[in-house]
């Protein structure tokens, strides 16, 4: 197959996407490459932020704050903004989590509903799709670690569509999120050739054969065509993919062990961000999608932490209602420093990827993180915390905190959206674009 470069080594039915290898190039085109098309991820951290160790004292660079120290070598690729807020996301009486999530991405105020007459905005994401995702195989990819149904009431009279996904399509279509590695996997890479028929399906899976035995004759037929490099990158790329899917395996085996209704077991936390995140960044590497959204958890979840430190008792949700004690603050900051982690995990990835212009990933791409409320106590909208990383192929300077006091958050979308080459003219409750500079 071959789709501007080629994209996918086959067999038995079964398709694995690949790196970008130069080889495959006619010559010509190797001296004239088109520019590299732009990448947006929006992450998502529930229960607000500890704002006074978030917040960096000074604007400018050389900013420093005790959470977002955790992005480590990646803070000369962030940028700090702070003051905004999502006023849309303020509840009709309680539910500030199923609203503000509602409203995290689409700067609309939801319908306070838990039935079928859900009500919301087309998310900045889904904006983006259609524009960035031209050409690549998934316009989007909506991901998360927790998952679950979009029926049914979630928080205060706020359905589970709000509180469970991030990505709008429209008005009343919500895209549920990834949340098991197995499923990313086999999305992603096996068994998504559309003549691939159910038997050869369950001879595969019944032999316990790796995608990548399926393909191993076309891999060796492309194999004497490139040049040594490329080669090499090749042999490396099937065999980290080859890795990755025996890890997924292995760590699924007890899952798949477990007794008729219970939960799955296989994956703990930690284990399954890592899988997400390589999963992740294989697809942006391969140019399978552009545009990606990922909840580190559900709106107002209780997720317990205590994989990250003994020491945190209790779940997040009951944590973030802290009331000024000081043992609270102290476990939410370890909270919220894993939760930086993983974005500079991701970011880190990308950075180390470069692509075929000799750019790196990240330089082409814009993460963005937030939560639908600030302090999780007082359920605020205002002076949310944000972070974006990355340089939106030059569009963003980062390695600075700016403060732009009281501006909607729609105004950074709209900016945002610019920078990866997706003009609007409005958005939301938007003013106007937002001054990054």
């Amino acid at each position: 197959m071959i789709v501007n470069r080629r994209s996918f080594i086959g067999g038995a039915g079964a398709l694995v996407a690949l790196p970008f290898l130069a080889s495959l190039f006619p010559r010509r085109a190797r001296a004239a490459l088109p520019p590299q098309p732009r990448r947006l991820i929006c992450m998502y951290a529930p229960n607000g932020m500890h704002m006074p160790s978030w917040t960096p004292a000074s604007e400018g660079a050389g900013w420093s704050s005790l959470i977002l120290d955790d992005l480590g070598d990646m803070k000369a690729h962030a940028l700090v903004v702070s003051g905004l807020q999502n006023l849309p996301g303020r509840p009709d009486g309680i539910g500030d989590h199923g609203a503000g999530t509602g409203a995290y991405l689409t700067c609309t105020h939801v319908a306070k509903t838990e039935g079928d007459d859900i009500q919301n905005g087309v998310s900045i994401d889904q904006l983006a799709a259609p524009v960035l995702g031209a050409g690549a195989r998934f316009q989007s990819l909506e991901l998360g670690l927790e998952g679950g149904g979009s029926v049914g009431g979630c928080d205060s009279g706020y359905s589970c569509a709000y509180t469970r996904n991030i990505a709008w399509a429209g008005p009343k279509t919500p895209l549920p999120q990834i949340a098991n590695p197995r499923v990313l996997f086999d999305r992603l890479v096996a068994g998504t050739d559309p003549n691939e028929t159910a038997a050869v399906r369950l001879r595969r899976k019944t032999q316990r054969k790796s995608v990548l035995d399926w393909v191993k004759a076309d891999a060796n037929s492309l194999d004497v065509r490139l040049a040594s490099d490329d080669r090499q990158k090749l042999d490396e790329y099937l065999t980290g993919l080859r890795k990755l899917e025996e890890t997924i395996a292995l760590a699924s085996t007890e899952a798949a062990c477990a007794a008729p209704g219970e939960p799955p077991a296989g994956y703990d936390t930690q284990a399954q961000m890592d899988l997400m995140i390589e999963l992740l960044v294989m697809a942006l590497r391969c140019d399978l999608t552009r545009v990606a959204t990922f909840m580190l958890a559900n709106a107002g979840s209780g997720r317990s932490y205590a994989f990250v430190d003994p020491t945190i008792v209790g779940g997040h949700h009951d944590l973030s209602h802290h009331m000024d004690n000081p043992e609270n603050f102290r476990q939410l900051e370890i909270i919220d420093r894993w939760e930086v982690r993983q974005v500079a995990q991701l970011a880190r990835r990308l950075h180390a990827e470069v692509d075929e212009t000799g750019a790196s990933l990240l330089d082409q791409s814009l993460i963005y993180l937030s939560s639908e409320i600030s302090d999780g106590n007082s359920h605020t909208h205002t002076d949310l915390p944000v972070v974006l990383l990355g340089k939106a192929g030059g569009s963003i300077q980062p390695g600075r905190h700016i403060r732009r006091a009281e501006q909607p958050m729609a105004n950074l979308f709209v900016s945002m959206l610019a920078s990866v080459g997706v003009d609007v003219a409005s958005f939301g409750d938007s003013t106007g674009s937002l001054d990054l500079g």
